[in-house]
């Protein structure tokens, strides 16, 4: 499979079966799932130390896992406040830092908010850190991490589709983080469909290019929404709540879709990332024609 596949942080189950280290979770979701991928979370805070980083990431080769991670939630790029926003790169670096030394490639952030400012000129402000955030991951010695700019699912902060395939475009090392239920729930649930997917996957292809975009990064889970979007994410058994990952998968083989694809279902991320991963099987593409397409430079 051209995909990599695997959840956010670990699954209730993982706790149950009697673990209590994420060092632990690689060959206990390979063993189980099959799963190859996994998304340190980071969002709340970052704790993480270097021994444990290194740990991790020892553990995660031997399982042939590859891992990215989820900055913290509380990133704004757009602070108005410079003292602020050097904060936020900070906490870029920190995670990327961490990130490197476990073996992993793929920083998500979320851009940040408005805070009370015309919307262009906290673009322009996003634009611009962006660029030193990118500066100073060279600088450091992190050139290899990629910044992985997510969709958000409130249209109160930064992060529509439109607004991350522009700040991806700042630098040929960014790439979208493509969050489905977010699309879902800032958008009132018009994901109903494979052409809402198609959709999509079209706009990312016509800003980045085929090559580019099937590397992207992806979020998929089921999703809770009212009037100002996003509530809560939610599980694939919660049948109530869309977006179907049905709709999607499809076009991820059709068109050899070969990024990462994270599962951020509430507690059973680990259960529902195995379904994706039947699901893509279930279609048997055959991708071998495809598998020298993709660049190292986006693993």
């Amino acid at each position: 499979m051209l995909l990599r596949i695997g959840p956010a942080g670990n699954s209730e189950s993982f706790y149950a079966a009697g673990y209590q280290q994420t060092v632990d979770t690689f060959a206990w979701q390979q063993a189980n799932f099959g799963l190859d991928a996994f998304e340190l979370p980071f969002g709340r805070g970052i704790s993480m130390s270097a021994d444990t980083a290194s740990r991790i990431g020892q553990a995660a080769r031997a399982a042939g896992v590859s891992l990215s991670a989820h900055a913290p939630y509380y990133i704004n790029l757009a602070n108005p406040d410079p003292e602020l926003a050097e904060r936020s790169i900070q906490y870029i670096l920190r995670t990327a830092r961490l990130l490197q030394l476990a073996g992993g490639q793929r920083v998500v952030v979320h851009v940040g908010s408005p805070k009370g400012q015309e919307r262009a000129a906290a673009m322009a402000l996003c634009t611009a850190r962006l660029k030193q955030a990118r500066a100073e991951l060279v600088d450091q010695g992190l050139g290899q991490v990629h910044l992985c700019l997510e969709t958000m699912g409130r249209p109160s902060v930064l992060g529509t589709l439109e607004e991350v395939l522009r700040l991806v475009q700042v630098d040929d090392s960014f790439l979208p983080c493509v969050d489905f239920a977010h699309l879902h729930a800032i958008s009132q649930g018009a994901m109903l469909d494979e052409a809402a997917f198609a959709r999509v996957l079209d706009l990312l292809e016509a800003a980045l290019g085929w090559e580019r975009a099937r590397l992207a990064h992806m979020h998929f889970s089921r999703i809770e929404y009212g009037a100002k979007g996003e509530i809560r994410h939610k599980t694939f058994d919660d049948l109530d709540f869309g977006p179907d990952f049905a709709h999607l998968a499809p076009l991820l083989a059709n068109r050899r879709y070969a990024g990462t694809l994270i599962c951020e279902s509430r507690g059973t991320m680990a259960e529902d990332a195995s379904a994706m991963r039947q699901a893509l099987l279930a279609l048997q593409v055959d991708t071998s024609a495809f598998e020298t397409l993709s660049n190292p430079h986006f693993l």
